[in-house]
């Protein structure tokens, strides 16, 4: 009865909003509004509604002069996913939690941006699609992706902090693909934030933008103050605007002024580049970018092409089977969208991101994406270990590999070279974008082994480069002694130094310093500030090889003996070292279970028992008291291991080993000279 009812509704609002250019929201919601008020349809929500109805327009599609697409960039932890929640919020959208664009169950535990989220947010007679984006270094590639599809950019600092390395990384890649950005000062109602502190950082940011080679429109951005955590925005510097004032208002008018709406048209045949892309259980691929030119029904006929060395290659023909869109926190089917939308859809099997979806008659392919390359690089190989198959069931090469590709497909950042004896080697970014595919893979249950990660070198006109990043500390004073001791034990060159505007008995550092010197010293730069240090590093460029690195590991405590560890060896063992393992556990020969406190390794039975006989009685023997040990994360794991490691990667368990087993054969190969 519901059916036949509303659509004959929707019909006559069609015909209404087809015969004028526009109207307000209200009057094409009463039929709705009153059917839902007479009782006819209590799950049809008037957001709902609205979605079906401003999906629709003359000739089909949305009018692209009614769009804006839109990025928010950042730098980590200033605000871009809290910013989107009151953005919703202010748009009528149902907020689940805070952080709600953060759905990965990793995202959530970790309190970090890992994947881009867009969502289409409507305000007056316009639809801006916001694309949320990940702040950290290691994923860059999320930003790189996305940026091609939006005309503007809202770009955030924390008005206390100032533009950081990321800041300058984000917006490098907006002014490439000649976005003006809107500047939002975040924070600007904490007690330390004033309005001169507020014009310097805006001074820091016009200089970013010059040094970034910006054009003259691009050095005119509009500035907005705003506090996400309250959820306001200002056109002028305020820290308690009045009550009438008090929300989004102001940064969704400067969206609409300042973003251009998307330059495309309607009466040309379909085209869409493909900029991300995930798999469903039911229709397969979600293929998701924006529509270059054209309109997409359902049913169209489309292929997928892809641009070679040798020309333009169709790889699949079909049917468009699902059109989908994203407004607020839903998401709903759509019976077709236009030139400038962002839309998903489904019906081709092969095509992936950066290849071209477009109308059957079209051949030629949209240009790509340029991605900066990967830095690092681990092999991901089938765990051998004795402990090998206790804890997970996915255990064999080919399904390790198969799991692998599939990321590649899904996340351009990420390599995938097929190697021997069913290893994979894996580039990446960094070690946490690398940690957060191991992470998920062990939750798949996964077992594997995994290399410690090796920095990717180049090599022009006979001289070796390797990639440099730029970091950003910020420290006590007392702690900058022996930051910079650590730093300069790792190749790092201070670019500028001086004290934290605001915070007194504070210096901020600008380096510049290998990425393999990197590796591993977050766990380093934590205990030597005591928690109190913050570091950000993006990658900078490929420079000259800066030589070897001084002495930043000490050597390890390693297994002789198979067996369950006993706490009457560990309280042997405790004074030679920090221990990784606890009584209870079961080691192996050649698996790490402590730290040496000397630069040598050191082979130790973590498994001796007490020898009991006839003449000593149990009240002779001594209470056990052990220190805990020294519990590492996989991203510390990674971090630590040397060339000679391994770590094993478990469902349950991150264990360390030497990756030759047998003590003979370590000394063997250490014996040969080194890469």
């Amino acid at each position: 009865m519901v059916g036949p009812l509303v659509r004959a509704l929707w019909s006559t609002t069609r015909k209404s909003i087809s015969s004028s250019a526009y109207h307000s929201p209200s009057s094409y919601l009463k039929p709705f509004i009153h059917a839902r008020a007479a009782g006819i349809s209590r799950s049809f929500s008037v957001a709902t509604a609205t979605a079906a109805a401003t999906a629709t327009a003359p000739g089909g599609a949305l009018d692209p002069n009614r769009l804006r697409n839109v990025a928010v960039i950042a730098h980590v932890d200033h605000g871009k996913t809290t910013l989107m929640d009151r953005l919703l919020r202010q748009c009528g959208s149902d907020i689940p939690h805070e952080r709600a664009l953060d759905s990965n169950q990793l995202e959530k535990e970790r309190g970090i941006t890992i994947a881009s989220k867009i969502t289409c947010i409507p305000w007056k007679e316009n639809e801006l699609n916001m694309v949320d984006t990940p702040g950290h270094a290691d994923f860059g590639g999320e930003v790189e992706r996305v940026v091609g599809m939006v005309e503007g950019a809202i770009l955030v600092v924390d008005a206390g902090e100032g533009p950081l390395a990321q800041t300058k990384f984000v917006l490098a890649k907006a002014l490439r693909y000649g976005l003006r950005p809107i500047l939002l000062l975040n924070k600007v109602d904490r007690p330390s934030v004033s309005e001169e502190r507020c014009d310097e950082v805006e001074s820091l940011v016009f200089d970013l933008f010059a040094n970034l080679g910006a054009t003259e429109e691009q050095l005119d951005f509009p500035v907005l103050y705003a506090s996400a955590k309250e959820g306001w925005a200002s056109l002028t510097y305020t820290k308690n605007p009045p009550d009438d004032a008090k929300n989004m208002s102001s940064l969704l008018d400067a969206i609409v002024k300042y973003v251009p709406p998307p330059t495309a048209s309607l009466d040309e045949p379909f085209q869409m580049l493909v900029s991300m892309m995930e798999k469903d259980d039911y229709v397969g691929r979600i293929l998701t970018g924006r529509i270059t030119s054209g309109v997409i029904r359902i049913n169209d006929r489309v292929h997928g092409l892809r641009d070679t060395d040798s020309g333009v290659i169709k790889i699949e023909e079909g049917k468009v089977v699902k059109l989908r869109k994203n407004k607020g926190m839903i998401s709903f089917d759509v019976e077709c969208a236009g030139a400038g939308d962002i839309i998903s859809m489904a019906g081709l099997k092969s095509p992936s991101i950066g290849h071209t979806i477009a109308n059957v008659e079209v051949m030629t392919a949209l240009p790509t994406v340029e991605l900066d390359p990967p830095t690092i690089s681990m092999t991901f190989g089938v765990n051998d270990s004795p402990l090998a198959g206790l804890d997970g069931s996915q255990l064999t090469g080919g399904k390790i590999g198969d799991r692998l590709l599939a990321e590649a497909e899904t996340n351009l950042a990420i390599n995938v070279i097929p190697g021997l004896a069913e290893s994979y080697e894996v580039q990446g970014r960094g070690e946490l974008q690398l940690g957060i595919l191991l992470e998920n893979m062990r939750r798949e249950n996964f077992e594997l082994s995994v290399s410690p990660p090796r920095v990717m070198y180049k090599i022009e006109k006979g001289v070796k480069l390797e990639p440099i990043e730029e970091v950003t500390i910020e420290v006590n004073e007392e702690h900058v002694g022996m930051v910079m001791e650590a730093l300069s034990h790792r190749r790092a060159e201070v670019t500028d130094m001086g004290p934290v505007a605001g915070n007194f008995g504070r210096t901020r550092m600008t380096l510049t310093c290998p990425s393999r010197g990197l590796v591993g010293y977050r766990s380093v730069f934590s205990s030597d500030t005591r928690g109190t240090g913050f570091m950000h590093r993006a990658f900078m460029a490929y420079e000259k090889y800066r030589g070897p690195l001084g002495n930043v590991r000490k050597g390890v405590l390693v297994s002789c003996a198979r067996g369950t560890v006993t706490s009457y060896a560990l309280m042997s063992l405790e004074p030679r070292g920090t221990l990784f393992v606890s009584p209870g556990v079961e080691a192996y020969d050649g698996m790490i279970v402590g730290e040496h406190s000397r630069d040598t390794d050191l082979d130790v039975n973590p498994v001796r028992n007490k020898e009991l006989t006839n003449i000593r009685s149990a009240g002779k023997d001594e209470n056990v008291k052990l220190s805990p040990p020294r519990r590492m994360t996989l991203e510390e794991a990674i971090g630590y291991v040397a060339s000679d490691e391994l770590i094993e990667v478990t469902p349950h368990h991150i264990r360390l080993r030497k990756r030759y087993l047998d003590s003979n054969k370590r000394k063997t190969m250490s014996k040969r000279p080194k890469e």
